[in-house]
């Protein structure tokens, strides 16, 4: 075609030079044709500029046909109902002034993965787990692979989900993106996910993905670069991969994206401490936030983002670890190659803010890059808080449980430690007997901490004992879904995920006792962290001068008070000294 266009071009100026040739060429009849030489020279030039413009529009034309050749061996990604990864750019039109628009088509992953043009759906994620939620504040990224030696998922996911309340769970989505092409394994973790986190599983609030079989390329070419062995350079350069596509996966199903590893504890409050940071450094130009020391773990990223930190992961997948390519990025934006280190580090730390203390540790030992142990600790970590202490009210305490060390129930129960037992099974109780009968307006019970976060109470009900015996028989004839049990005591609540809480009714006061009944063996020891029947209610007695005394028993604090108007109305001697008033808070 452009050969075609040449030749047109050359035809067309060597017919005009030959006609401006004969026309100024003197001849015989020249006065007499002089009129149709002059409107045979005018329709030449007409035709000389028409050619032209034809010949830009074909040159325009061949450079969309390369285009669209180019482009037909590669397949346009769009986010369907299959969730497929968008990260194949569309065409975009530059304005080329008055001769119309050039197209160029921008870089896209398969120049930086030729291997994938070789499969239409290899950049499809398989969704194994999940209802596809979108529209959160916070996205939590969590690639795992298997390892040799010990898997930390699900203690991990225990710690993320331990200490959330209902409102943030509705408001959080945890990616756990399963970075192996073998499917029976990606199946494995999935039905471990669905067995440790049902409720979690069924409401969207986790989601298993994992690749394509054809995602990853050939490792074998790589080459060695930095002193690092084949296998390390392989493991470096897998992990750049996988982080790309989880962060491509993630990018419009939340405001942020934290990246973080599957060998990590949180904090109890981590997620109101990220959100609450990340929206008071909104209006600043960062990059990213930084809620661990450690390498990639718990770096917050806007979702917006998310597409030119992955193209730029891609694009040098084979050269460096991801941490040192999160730099050069930094370095990219911000560095003047005219000026100094110091200068350059200055200008960096405005891309990225650091959040003190951190909010995520490093647990596990055995690296997910074979016979590597990976002992680095977060010394911004602090302590963990693994348990909570309250004011419980005098009672007597026994157990047929046996506790671990020096965790008993004993301490538990006083606000000093933690009780901690060994595998409890079918008929073990925790028994509360108040030294008399008190009026409990609420319970909770919480089972397991930030560190031990699978040693909870399965299948263990919270039942009491009311203090007038009549209440037993009362409440075990009505349709209340509360029942009695053999001895006398009232079902009023269970454990759910290792948390029991709930209020006590009014017809069941005052209660004599409180117990804890386990109803089928456990796989796994047993962690009561928080012990806590709340009491709003006081016994009361009040002594005048002239020694009358009248004692009140489960009385408010604003019926005290009405009481004690009451009293001093009707003697104002009485009142003439100080009352002196005896309570027992429980």
């Amino acid at each position: 075609m452009r050969l075609c266009t040449h030749r047109f071009g050359c035809l067309l100026a060597l017919v005009c030079f030959l006609s401006v040739t004969w026309i100024k060429s003197p001849s015989d009849g020249e006065t007499t044709v002089q009129p149709d030489m002059q409107n045979l020279y005018e329709r030449l030039l007409v035709a000389e500029k028409l050619g032209g413009m034809i010949s830009t529009d074909l040159s325009r034309i061949l450079e969309q046909l390369r285009n669209i050749s180019r482009a037909s061996n590669i397949t346009q990604l769009t986010r369907n109902n299959t969730n497929t990864i968008s990260i194949t750019k569309e065409t975009t039109r530059q304005p080329m002034g008055d001769s119309g628009q050039q197209t160029f088509l921008l870089p896209n992953i398969y120049i930086y993965m030729p291997h994938l043009r070789q499969h239409p759906d290899s950049l499809k994620p398989n969704v194994v787990v999940g209802q596809g939620r979108r529209g959160v504040s916070m996205v939590l990224g969590i690639p795992t692979v298997k390892r040799e030696k010990q898997s930390y998922l699900v203690s991990t996911l225990s710690s993320l989900l331990f200490s959330l309340t209902f409102s943030q769970r509705q408001d959080l989505l945890i990616i756990v993106f399963v970075a192996e092409a073998d499917s029976d394994y990606v199946d494995s973790i999935a039905e471990t996910i669905r067995k440790n986190f049902p409720k979690e599983s069924q409401s969207g609030l986790l989601e298993v993905v994992s690749p394509s079989q054809y995602y990853y390329p050939d490792f074998s070419s790589l080459e060695e670069t930095f002193g690092d062995t084949k296998d390390r350079v392989k493991w470096r350069t897998k992990q750049n991969l996988d982080f790309s596509f989880l962060m491509l996966y993630a990018q419009d199903k939340g405001t942020f994206y934290v990246q973080l590893e599957d060998d990590v504890v949180a904090r109890e409050d981590y997620y109101n401490a990220m959100k609450t940071y990340a929206y008071q450094e909104a209006s600043k130009q960062w990059l990213f936030l930084e809620f661990s020391q450690l390498g990639f773990i718990g770096k917050m990223f806007r979702t917006r983002d998310l597409p030119m930190i992955a193209e730029f992961f891609l694009m040098f997948h084979r050269d460096k670890p991801i941490d040192w390519l999160l730099d050069h990025i930094l370095w990219v934006k911000v560095c003047n190659p005219e000026k100094d280190l110091k200068d350059c580090n200055e200008q960096k730390a405005r891309l990225k803010q650091r959040y003190k203390p951190s909010l995520f540790q490093h647990v596990g030992l055995h690296s997910s890059l074979s016979g590597k142990l990976q002992k680095l600790k977060d010394k911004d970590f602090g302590k963990q808080t693994l348990y909570r202490a309250h004011s419980n009210p005098a009672a007597k305490l026994s157990s047929s449980l046996k506790h671990y060390q020096q965790h008993s129930l004993e301490r538990a129960y006083g606000g000093q430690d933690f009780l901690w037992a060994l595998t409890p099974v079918k008929g073990d109780y925790i028994l509360f007997n108040f030294t008399h009968p008190i009026h409990v307006s609420e319970y909770l019970f919480r089972s397991g901490n930030i560190e031990t976060s699978g040693d909870k109470f399965y299948n263990t009900t919270v039942e009491v004992l009311p203090g007038n015996v009549s209440l037993q028989d009362k409440t075990a004839a009505s349709s209340s879904p509360q029942h009695t049990a053999d001895n006398g005591f009232i079902v009023i609540g269970a454990f759910e995920n290792g948390l029991a809480s709930g209020k006590i009714g009014e017809a069941l006061q005052p209660i004599s006792a409180l117990q804890l009944v386990v109803h089928s063996d456990s796989d796994v020891w047993a962690l009561l962290s928080e012990v806590c029947p709340e009491k709003q209610c006081v016994c009361v007695c009040v002594c005048f001068r002239d020694d009358v005394c009248t004692c009140l028993l489960n009385i408010t604090v604003k019926q005290l008070l009405c009481f004690y108007l009451y009293m001093c109305s009707l003697s104002l001697a009485a009142c003439s000294g100080v009352c002196v008033i005896f309570m027992e808070v429980f």
